[in-house]
């Protein structure tokens, strides 16, 4: 995990849903934060590359672009 210059986020371990993927997913906060969450079914590797993979939607300003989920993904 890296630090965003200028942005604060805060990671959460919950328990997904059995079988439900992708193993993370991240939110914008309304106080401009944004909060990562991973799935505590699978193991710290695999959290640590979802956390990436979010992390990197946070630096891309994904969530601020009209870009369909679809080509934000394949990028």
């Amino acid at each position: 995990m890296e630090l965003i210059e200028g942005c604060d986020f805060f990671v959460r371990i919950v328990d997904f849903p059995r079988g439900v993927q992708p193993h993370g997913m991240v939110m914008p906060n309304d106080d401009g934060t944004f909060s990562v969450f991973l799935d505590a079914r699978v193991s710290r590797e695999r959290q640590k590359q979802s956390c990436d993979h979010e992390l990197e939607h946070i630096k891309n300003d994904d969530f601020y672009n009209e870009k369909p989920i679809e080509e934000i993904e394949r990028i």
